[in-house]
């Protein structure tokens, strides 16, 4: 299949068109095809070890998140198959819904047969998809099935309307599949009933500005934009209902104020949170906001972000692709990436990203296609972006397009013991750094005892303004009553790392490690206040972007009262940067700090052991 020519006055930032994004689509499809099940009800993909669900739900997953792809695909074109992706799903529904299991006879089913949703959790998930993508197609495909096909898809979709049987995103499935059934006439007032009940237990959540928490905790991260607005939004536009796009389409619109931010000007989302295996559907959300009215951001922007992501992840040298030499999107980053794969990711999970080609839903002479590509917030100005519900500060610089999160409040969806998450609990990531999966922790704090840190424990924001954002965490396994107050300062591709330790016992050693930087990026690291003077280098482990990093790494000790620890970092691509310590004089007096960067700009960070820091600006001062 020959790749579409490039089209520089129409995209001048990425080249690529609506054709390319057709065409990649059709690749994705086509080499899945070799992987499905006799009569093509499930898609058992090779290479990987079983998610925890199974083969049978594995094969399921495979079936449902392609689906979903070719549904965006035929329905993007308004019903036009020339692959005839539409005759192989029917085939598939009709033969995954025609003898559903019970429990105990997975061995006896056919090769077909889809789980059921009563028997096994992740269905659930599935079910989703697989709705979505018969309200997308419902013309071409539903309305054309027989009766009796079409009883058993509602009667093994059906279940899905309970309540949800895990407290996150997942009220989100359930909505979905109803919002089908209603759309087509089924079971309307039991629909209704999900639908309500779903937007009611994420509007708890909700934190204002955009932001959802991913259940009753403090877990920020792409799911915000690809499932908790992606559901809710889509359900309201695909059903005409004025008044939930009123409720819903704003909150989207201030989420992508931020989320187009964490992109980088090579198209890189940002690789924070889990199921990062999902890739470029971090593309859905601001599609959606296109397709709705609800974005910030101009149809040129949208499609330079959305095609700069795809080529992102398509379009790399071989073994860094998304895809194998077999055209099948692999568990992992760039290639294969094991550390990033949770326990719930089987062969076909990272078919969810089919979500980032909502965009196809456009037609082509919709704006978003048919107007010149516009540049992202990444490459127009440096930026400090505070967000205020999650606790995370935005920084980005143009002239090498990287952008840094830094992290002052969001936690794992699940609180545990004293191990931590990589993928949430440090202090910093960037869209050209990965965190280290093992061994030494990049962007980390902690106190050391016989060579090894504690981790941070749950982030608890204190505060955050211009330029800087502060929390408090307990490290674990830690002294009792200890505490640290961290504060992080943001200007150019300055950092300020600000530490005050509170209840450790003197003479506690302690260390701060900078970024685990990949080829053609610069790590820097400089002690100011509290540490040695010398900047140690330490061998790390694989990240996303290679299997070894360096890592550079200060230690300290603390006295007798809280003890404060400054270092200035840096992360930078250009070429041959100044050290990190000429681009802003600092004097400490006590516990405050007086910062004046590069460019003369000056603020004072005060910090207390028993109150939430604050900063003040120059004019403040």
């Amino acid at each position: 299949m020959p790749t579409p020519p490039e089209n520089r006055e129409l995209s001048p930032y990425t080249g690529w068109t609506r054709a390319h994004w057709e065409q990649s689509a059709d690749r994705l499809l086509l080499a899945v095809r070799p992987y499905a099940s006799p009569r093509r009800g499930l898609i058992n993909l090779p290479g990987a070890r079983p998610s925890r669900s199974g083969p049978r739900s594995d094969g399921l997953e495979g079936y449902a998140r392609t689906w979903l792809l070719a549904a965006l695909r035929v329905a993007g074109a308004r019903g036009d198959d020339p692959h005839g992706h539409l005759d192989r799903y029917a085939a598939g529904l009709a033969s995954g819904t025609q003898l559903p299991l019970p429990t105990g006879e997975l061995r006896s089913a056919s090769p077909d047969a889809w789980p059921l949703t009563t028997h096994v959790r992740q269905a659930i998930v599935e079910s989703a998809s697989v709705a979505l993508g018969l309200r997308l197609t419902r013309p071409w495909l539903w309305d054309k099935l027989d009766d009796r096909t079409r009883q058993r898809a509602v009667e093994w979709l059906l279940p899905a309307l309970g309540p949800s049987p895990v407290d996150n995103n997942w009220w989100l499935f359930g909505l979905t599949v109803a919002g089908f059934l209603q759309d087509a006439g089924i079971e309307t007032d039991r629909a209704k009933t999900t639908i309500e009940r779903a937007l009611e237990r994420i509007d708890q959540w909700y934190l204002g500005d955009g932001w959802y928490s991913d259940g009753p905790n403090r877990s920020f991260d792409h799911y915000n934009g690809w499932a908790l607005h992606f559901y809710p939004v889509l359900h309201a536009h695909l059903s005409d209902d004025q008044e939930l796009l009123d409720r819903y389409g704003p909150r989207l619109h201030a989420q992508l104020d931020a989320h187009t931010r964490l992109f980088g000007a090579d198209g890189a989302p940002m690789p924070y949170g889990r199921s990062l295996t999902y890739r470029f559907a971090a593309a859905a959300a601001p599609w959606l906001g296109a397709l709705t009215g609800h974005t910030p951001l101009t149809p040129g922007a949208t499609r330079r972000l959305a095609s700069g992501t795809l080529k992102y992840f398509l379009d790399r040298p071989e073994g860094q692709s998304a895809t194998d030499a077999d055209g099948l999107l692999t568990l992992g980053w760039h290639g294969p990436y094991p550390p990033l794969i949770q326990h719930y990711s089987g062969p076909a999970s990272p078919y969810w990203a089919s979500k980032g080609y909502l965009g196809l839903l456009m037609p082509p002479e919709h704006p978003v296609w048919a107007t010149v590509e516009e540049p992202l917030p990444a490459e127009t100005e440096d930026a400090t972006v505070t967000l205020g519900p999650p606790g995370l500060l935005i920084q980005s610089t143009v002239a090498d397009g990287l952008v840094r999160l830094h992290n002052h409040g969001s936690n794992h969806h699940v609180d545990g013991g004293p191990d931590e998450d990589p993928w949430y609990s440090r202090f910093a990531y960037s869209t050209g750094t990965g965190p280290t999966s093992h061994g030494v922790p990049d962007n980390h704090f902690g106190l050391l005892a016989k060579g090894e840190s504690t981790t941070r424990g749950p982030a608890v924001p204190l505060g955050s303004g211009p330029g800087w954002a502060a929390s408090l965490s307990e490290p674990r396994p830690g002294p009792p009553g200890a505490r640290i107050v961290s504060v992080t300062l943001a200007h150019g591709r300055a950092e300020l790392r600000a530490h005050l330790v509170v209840g450790a016992e003197p003479g506690t050693p302690v260390r701060q490690t900078g970024w685990a930087a990949a080829p053609g990026r610069t790590a820097q690291l400089h002690p100011v206040y509290g540490y040695a003077a010398e900047v140690r280098q330490l061998a790390a482990r694989s990240t996303l972007f290679g299997p070894v990093s360096d890592i550079r790494a200060l230690h300290g000790t603390t006295g007798s009262a809280p003890s404060l620890f400054i270092a200035l970092a840096s992360l930078t691509a250009e070429p041959d940067p100044s050290p990190v310590h000429t681009l802003a004089d600092i004097q400490v007096t006590g516990h405050t700090v007086r910062v004046t960067w590069q460019n003369g700009t000056t603020c004072r960070l005060v910090l207390d052991s028993g109150a939430s820091p604050t900063v003040h600006t120059e004019e403040d001062m």
